[in-house]
């Protein structure tokens, strides 16, 4: 299997460039049984993608992704599903272009086009808001259903001046976010989605849900991975799949969720959240290896730990949303238990990390010199002995250190506390001065403004008290 950096989607466009990911192991993943999973315009995503990055599955994916877009109204996804199975299977019945098809679709989609455009005129000029609002609202489906998601987004736009129940900026909300997921445009799903994440109704604990999975994917895609995580964990599990199918599927949000939590929190955090959280653990049931590989790290087995998760990389390297950050969540959690192996000794030789950590005929010496280097491991390399030495603080430094910052605030406290006596002396008083809180050794900085304020306070009433 071979992989290198992708970059990050920004528009719709970038579905269809050369992959940076290609995957030549054998996935365990079933097609047919993984896109039942989903609904909606991200099925044919998910078989491009697979088609494009998967040497084993390259054409059963885009034979099931040409039907798929063939079942809808979008041409140009069809011309590209078509073009890339011509590449990958010249004599494929498949590959070759319906013709007859897209003639027609392209004037169905221009007819209908012409026809809502037409009724939303007609309800604009009778100034009938609700009619308005669904003239924009089909309008809007229509555009995002041919792909052109510019036009969605304005018509989607437009329907926010005359939305007029809960429900109606929910369904808005909704709309948006989904165009915004297709472009790719993780800024715009989180503030659409952050507009109706406080609404109520009938249908609470369902639209919690989407916004559960749709706030965490966007977290994901923008590499804020415990964010992430934090949300996705939260996500109930008694709501039906089917209303956030558009998204992610239950398997998805056990994958995406104990995947970053494995990579940002501790181990008692991972008890505690993870395992002990009966409602996530409903979502691991589906992906047992992530919740297998998770109480391994928590009991000490980082070394079967990666085993589980290295077994299952190639299909991860095949998910929309988490491939361009597996090189980024597989280098964390790697980094986190070669840290953990390492905190009960005070040295550890490098041939025992190699058995632990170590690739075949790799050194996991390269991969210590930069977590060293970049303060995520406290050691030294012992490079004569072949040693991972443990460079503790200096207890004297730490005493010395703390030793000065309480002389130093005794010190501002007594001039303090003699000021004072000079403003009662003087007759004056002080109304409303709070002590700020300080914050430990950084803390010093307000105290000081703050004695600063009424050193010049003293001095005021000095000169009172002199005249």
């Amino acid at each position: 299997m071979a992989e290198s950096t992708t970059s990050q989607p920004g528009s719709e466009a970038q579905a269809y460039t050369t992959p940076d990911v290609i995957v030549t192991d054998v996935p365990k993943l079933d097609i047919d049984l993984y896109i039942q999973n989903y609904v909606g315009r991200t099925r044919f995503e998910r078989l491009i993608l697979i088609g494009k990055c998967c040497v084993p599955l390259r054409v059963e994916a885009l034979k099931a992704a040409v039907a798929e877009a063939k079942s809808g109204l979008d041409i140009a996804r069809y011309n590209d599903a078509c073009a890339l199975l011509s590449a990958a299977a010249p004599g494929d019945p498949d590959a070759r272009m319906d013709g007859a098809w897209v003639e027609n679709t392209d004037i169905a989609n221009r007819a209908e086009t012409a026809r809502l455009e037409t009724e939303l005129k007609g309800y604009r000029n009778n100034l009938i808001k609700e009619s308005i609002r669904m003239g924009n609202e089909d309008l809007g489906k229509h555009f995002e259903s041919i792909g052109k998601l510019v036009e969605a987004t304005e018509a989607y736009n437009k329907m926010r001046h005359d939305v007029s129940t809960t429900k109606h900026i929910f369904d808005c909300g909704m709309h948006l976010a989904s165009v915004a997921f297709q472009r790719h445009d993780w800024a715009s799903v989180l503030s659409n989605v952050g507009k109706i994440s406080n609404m109520s109704g009938d249908d609470e604990q369902e639209q919690q849900a989407y916004i559960k999975v749709a706030s965490g994917v966007a977290l994901l895609g923008m590499g804020n991975f415990h964010d992430a995580a934090m949300t996705l964990i939260h996500t109930n599990p008694n709501v039906s799949p089917a209303e956030y199918s558009t998204v992610a599927s239950p398997n998805d949000v056990a994958i995406y969720g104990g995947l970053l939590a494995l990579a940002t929190m501790d181990r008692t955090a991972l008890q505690s959240r993870i395992l002990d959280n009966q409602s996530f653990r409903t979502f691991l049931e589906h992906e047992p290896h992530i919740r297998k590989a998770i109480s391994l790290f928590v009991n000490g087995r980082y070394s079967t730990c990666l085993s589980i998760l290295e077994s299952t990389r190639a299909d991860y390297l095949l998910d929309i949303y988490l491939q361009p950050h597996i090189p980024a969540i597989y280098s964390l959690i790697r980094e986190k238990c070669i840290v953990q192996y390492f905190i009960p000794f005070s040295c550890v030789t490098l041939d025992s990390l190699d058995a632990a950590f170590g690739k075949p005929g790799q050194s996991v010496e390269p991969e210590l010199i930069r977590m060293i280097r970049d303060g995520s491991l406290k050691a030294r390399i012992d490079a004569r002995n072949k040693l991972l030495v443990a460079v503790s603080s200096d207890p004297r430094l730490v005493v010395q250190t703390n030793a000065l910052h309480v002389a130093r605030k005794y010190e501002l406290e007594a001039k303090e506390r003699l000021r004072r006596m000079n403003i009662i002396g003087a007759g004056l008083e002080v109304i409303g001065v709070k002590k700020p809180q300080t914050g430990g050794v950084g803390g010093a900085e307000p105290e000081e403004a703050w004695f600063e304020e009424n050193r010049v306070a003293s001095l005021l009433a000095e000169q009172a008290q002199d005249a």
